[in-house]
């Protein structure tokens, strides 16, 4: 594909078509390593007696890491990679959903992998809300079923890890999308409940996610980012064209976008000059394209980005909306979800490990 007659795989889009329907991504290996010390084990039940996930299963559990060597963790959600197989397949499904696995182990590599250099990645399944029928509903209903078994499981799988896994280290929490909402509710509930965990989180990357301002005041113990260098912050945005016209289904009214260059609210445009570079995107697998050292293919000076405070989004004005079509009626041309992470996919790293370090420092 080009835009201007520029390749693009070389200098003008480098980052490919990510499809939302990611049903049918091929498996991924890569991330998903085995727990050091007393940490989850293959020989225990997938579920409890109440169906609910066992987060005692390794099998439960998307990423875990070979070692503890570094001194933070990242708790990470995935994004909404269950897809119903038939009408009659369950709106939520189930944990052990084999196209919901692969989906996310794909997805990992193009979200969660902005943090392998900055902790210990542990990255639970759990059962998600199917994207197509939660589409067809009311934004309050969607909120609510999210907030039934999807968020039971991520507070499950959390607590565990707090209990079991993170050995009182500081951490990070990030999501994208679905994974993002949940990541929200621990925020407003684990974290209201425990705030001795929450005074060891370095931030938290709700991205994708509309975090809004009726959230916080119901929140008064969390805090926006207003700065690259604050911690115990939250981070959100969405990505979008200019002119947007049309509702964006991933977004809520009242959202507050932060810019995933200079990390503040403001609604300065930041040139793609000063982004320190997003990544390119199989748009067969949806996999991340690595090197061949197995490293994620830098794109430089892809995305530019300014928050629109009145949509509550980030606008990106250099990327092609023609080519990044998202390939499903319900997500208009523009909306430019699937790429929240890879257009800013340096940034964030950078970000994350800026954040780390700071909090290190405390």
């Amino acid at each position: 594909m080009e835009r201007d007659g520029v390749s693009h795989r070389t200098k003008s889009a480098g980052i490919s078509l990510i499809l939302v329907a990611v049903a049918a991504l091929v498996a991924m290996t890569a991330g998903c390593g085995s727990s050091s010390g007393g940490g989850p084990s293959a020989s225990v039940p997938v579920t409890t007696v109440d169906g609910a996930p066992n987060y005692a299963s390794s099998s439960n559990w998307l990423a875990l890491p070979q070692t503890t060597a570094k001194k933070v963790d990242v708790f990470y959600l995935s994004d909404t990679t269950y897809s119903k197989a038939t009408p009659s397949s369950p709106d939520i499904g189930p944990i052990d959903d084999p196209k919901m696995q692969q989906g996310a182990k794909a997805k990992f590599t193009t979200t969660a992998a902005a943090f392998e250099t900055v902790g210990n990645i542990y990255a639970p399944y759990n059962r998600q809300v199917d994207a197509q029928h939660k589409s067809t509903l009311p934004l309050a209903q969607q909120l609510s079923l999210e907030a039934g078994t999807p968020t039971s499981d991520a507070v499950s799988a959390f607590d565990y890890y707090i209990k079991n896994m993170n050995d009182g280290r500081p951490f990070i929490l990030a999501g994208h999308s679905q994974g993002s909402n949940l990541i929200a509710n621990i925020l407003s509930g684990y974290m209201k409940q425990h705030p001795d965990v929450y005074k060891r989180m370095i931030a938290a990357y709700v991205i994708g996610f509309s975090i809004t301002g009726d959230y916080l005041a119901q929140n008064p113990q969390l805090k926006l980012a207003t700065g690259p260098d604050d911690t115990g912050v939250i981070i959100s945005y969405n990505t979008e064209a200019p002119v947007m016209k049309v509702t964006n289904p991933v977004t809520m009214p009242g959202g507050i976008a932060v810019n995933p260059i200079t990390w503040t609210t403001s609604e300065t445009l930041v040139s793609a000059a000063q982004s320190l570079g997003g990544i390119e995107v199989d748009p067969q697998t949806g996999k991340a394209v690595v090197d061949a050292s197995g490293n994620p293919v830098k794109v430089q000076h892809y995305a530019d980005a300014q928050v629109n405070k009145q949509r509550g989004v980030v606008i990106c004005s250099t990327a092609d909306p023609n080519q990044l079509a998202p390939g499903v009626p319900a997500v208009a041309a523009g909306i430019y979800h699937p790429y929240d992470y890879p257009f800013y996919f340096f940034d964030i790293r950078a970000n994350a490990e800026n954040r780390v370090a700071k909090y290190l420092q405390k």
